[in-house]
């Protein structure tokens, strides 16, 4: 879907270029390669160079796209850092195999880059939660010419689309239990989105507590918009396919904190530990980040909450 998607982006605008490091097949960047042979670029395993490189073609005025595994930008931190979004440059990079890779092993999960990039100043960081929403946000991030974009992609088989039922302000909303009250605000991280819909339909039917799902679309930085939503629940709980330590669901902690919103927010992610290899749903299971986990965490972040009183908000439509 990537390949596919950056080569049409490619035939539109001419200075979209693309920089690998020895990845370029896995990556995706074979259709690209076929088509603008003269615009893709491979510079070896040298994943420091590739990013510096990328900040000389954008001085120039090229939109550089970086594909690389998500582990592997690990390396590259300060040339993403102080080469690219010290001088705002416009770079999109491209994280493949970003989260639970399965079977590769803990030298290739995807796990550290959200939080490594969410100290990354004007770096604006993309995860769309199917298939389908991925060459929307690639062009909307080769499109940003103010800084440095992101977009993470999971090593998965594209599943059906997800539709939102509603958007707000740039975050869509993917499921709003019509008659229930504002109890838990699930706000997913690209692919966890399916995990969250399901799980509320189940917090619902099984356990009467009603649910809204919120997908950032662009998680990083937070969207203003998170916050209000927050406020108008009793609880959030984040989700996410990288470490809890310092992730989106840190930022949207502090993001909360900073705007005096009392609503706990409770973190989902990957525990700060190498992961063996083994399936993909296995290992996001035993994480807690399929349905029955999410459920779970709910029912535990809920239990000793006080008896909900619908506000004048509630009674008025909720979420919308």
């Amino acid at each position: 879907m990537f390949g596919q998607a950056l080569a049409e982006l490619a035939a539109a605008h001419p200075e979209v270029v693309a920089v690998s490091a020895a990845m370029l097949q896995p990556t995706g960047l074979g259709p690209m390669r076929e088509r603008f042979p003269q615009r893709v670029f491979d510079v070896g395993i040298a994943e420091q160079h590739a990013v510096t490189s990328a900040a000389g073609q954008a001085m120039g005025g090229l939109h550089p796209v970086v594909a690389i595994y998500a582990t592997f930008v690990n390396r590259a931190f300060d040339q993403v850092l102080l080469d690219v979004a010290l001088h705002r440059l416009p770079v999109t990079f491209v994280l493949d195999r970003a989260g639970i890779t399965g079977p590769d092993g803990p030298s290739h999960h995807g796990m550290w880059d959200l939080s490594l990039l969410s100290m990354v100043p004007g770096l604006r960081l993309a995860a769309p939660r199917e298939a389908a929403q991925l060459p929307a946000l690639l062009a909307e991030a080769v499109a940003w010419d103010e800084g440095p974009t992101l977009v993470r992609l999971p090593k998965a088989t594209a599943g059906a689309p997800i539709e939102a039922v509603a958007s707000m302000d740039g975050v869509d909303i993917l499921h709003r239990g019509k008659g229930r009250p504002l109890d838990v605000l699930l706000v997913p991280v690209g692919p966890l989105a399916r995990a969250a819909v399901e799980a509320a339909g189940i917090l619902e039917r099984e356990h009467g507590i009603g649910c809204t799902v919120a997908d950032p679309r662009w998680v990083l930085p937070v969207n203003p918009a998170l916050p209000s939503l927050a406020a108008r629940h009793q609880v959030v709980v984040s989700i996410e396919d990288g470490v809890r330590t310092g992730g989106v669901g840190a930022a949207l902690a502090q993001q909360c904190r900073d705007h005096g919103i009392t609503t706990p927010v409770h973190t989902l992610g990957l525990p700060r530990a190498f992961i063996p290899p083994g399936p993909r749903d296995q290992l996001l299971a035993q994480a807690g980040l399929d349905a029955p986990g999410v459920v779970q965490a709910v029912r535990t972040a809920t239990a000793n909450r006080p008896a909900h009183r619908l506000s004048s908000l509630q009674r008025h439509g909720g979420a919308g």
